[in-house]
């Protein structure tokens, strides 16, 4: 056997760095879809509908040789809710009103022992932020849904709940961000080998469910989404298609607040340019904390997890989501681009700070509530999107090709 593969009972094969292989030329295209209601109402049926979206986008995702996983496929994102409301009574803990607690949504390793130390990690960084746990709950999932090698890899997912006390809002988010990139960076070595530990959220807006599967599998996997206590106002979905990268949990879409169709071109130097301003971040809402947030860019990311990384510092940093999506992805605004001198002043002093993320043929974005999708002119793609609204003051974007059969349902 070469060396750098390993290959399991079950034929499937796991390549580290072999050759010209390297896993930072991970790159992501696929199909993406974004709901919501424009009143900002929360309902199960837009969940529902997210779930319908995804199994239209069926197409637009490679398959695995099993024939039951995709490669990364993401799910909707719903906020929390009155779903969580139920089991966390039966755990003997009660939540705070809405807005002033956090949920983690955290991929856990299948050791026990690991569990236990990574719980016991992020409930010491938790504490030192001025965070309390409330307690934690297992995400209820059924297996028999999985491919083999889905199953073969699958982490045990963990919610645990954060108490902000005073902090509600954007400042809740930034601690909770301060708790998340500390644990991640710390949680690395207490996984054992072919083991997992991520964090796919850790939010007070939203949660994200997402994994290694085909989109017919997600709401027979987590069975959350089959209760009609969760509810949403905003749906962000996405079905992986690549044939240059290697299927895996965390890289599943969509990340904590966004997902995209296409390829970032300019990846490599992005990643450098990132790196070489990071001592030189300073921001009056984090203080000498900012240091707690370094790396910025996670290692080992895909190009879509390291824009994501990109877009939740600029959000974090006092940004509005739209501000912070129109500096990472410019339109092209040259001077045959005939555009108001505001507009190109706009991009002209934002192109000092921020080089421009190109390739993305399409991005879905939500900070929790309804907000948008980016298919502007870009610099080298542009992708077509399908854009329903309806009288019901409900819209769906998806990527072309896949069906959505809106209806009169309220």
């Amino acid at each position: 056997m070469s060396p750098g593969i390993s290959t399991g009972a079950e034929d499937e094969t796991v390549i580290s760095a072999l050759g010209l292989y390297d896993s930072q030329y991970e790159h992501d295209a696929c199909g993406v879809g974004f709901l919501a209601d424009i009143n900002g109402r929360k309902s199960h049926a837009m969940v529902e509908r997210g779930i319908e979206v995804l199994k239209n986008l069926l197409h637009r995702g490679a398959i695995g040789a099993d024939m039951k996983h995709r490669r990364w496929r993401g799910h909707p994102v719903p906020g929390p809710g009155q779903i969580l409301q139920d089991p966390v009574r039966r755990s003997q803990f009660k939540l705070p009103v809405e807005g002033r607690y956090g949920v983690g949504m955290i991929f856990m390793p299948r050791s026990n022992e690991a569990r236990r130390k990574c719980a016991g990690l992020i409930e010491k960084t938790a504490k030192a932020e001025g965070l309390k746990i409330l307690g934690w709950r297992e995400v209820p999932t059924n297996s028999s849904v999985l491919g083999v090698k889905a199953k073969n890899e699958q982490p045990v997912v963990m919610q645990c709940f954060l108490d902000g006390g005073k902090l509600t809002g954007a400042a809740l988010e930034r601690h909770l961000y301060i708790v998340r990139k500390q644990v991640q960076n710390l949680a690395a070595p207490l996984a054992p080998d072919g083991d997992i530990f991520y964090i796919p959220s850790l939010s007070s807006r939203t949660i994200v469910y997402k994994g290694l599967m085909m989109a017919t599998q997600v709401s027979g996997f987590y069975l959350d989404l089959q209760d009609k206590l969760l509810e949403s106002a905003v749906a962000v979905i996405h079905q992986r298609y690549s044939t240059n990268t290697f299927p895996s949990w965390q890289l599943a879409q969509p990340f904590r607040y966004m997902a995209h169709n296409g390829e970032i071109n300019t990846l490599r130097g992005n990643i450098n340019w990132m790196k070489c301003r990071e001592h030189k971040l300073k921001s009056e809402l984090f203080g000498d904390e900012i240091a707690k947030l370094l790396p910025v860019l996670e290692q080992g990311g895909s190009d879509s997890a390291c824009l994501d990384n990109a877009l939740e510092l600029l959000v974090a940093g006092g940004r509005s989501i739209h501000h912070s999506m129109l500096m990472l992805i410019p339109q092209a605004w040259g001077a045959k681009y005939p555009m108001g001198p505001d507009l190109r002043g706009f991009f002209e002093y934002h192109a000092g700070l921020m080089e421009p993320w190109t390739g993305p043929a399409a991005v879905a974005f939500t900070d929790g509530k309804p907000r948008g999708r980016h298919a502007g002119p870009q610099r080298s793609s542009t992708r077509t999107l399908h854009d329903h609204e309806r009288r019901i003051y409900r819209v769906c974007v998806r990527s072309r090709g896949s069906r959505y059969r809106a209806g009169n349902r309220s």
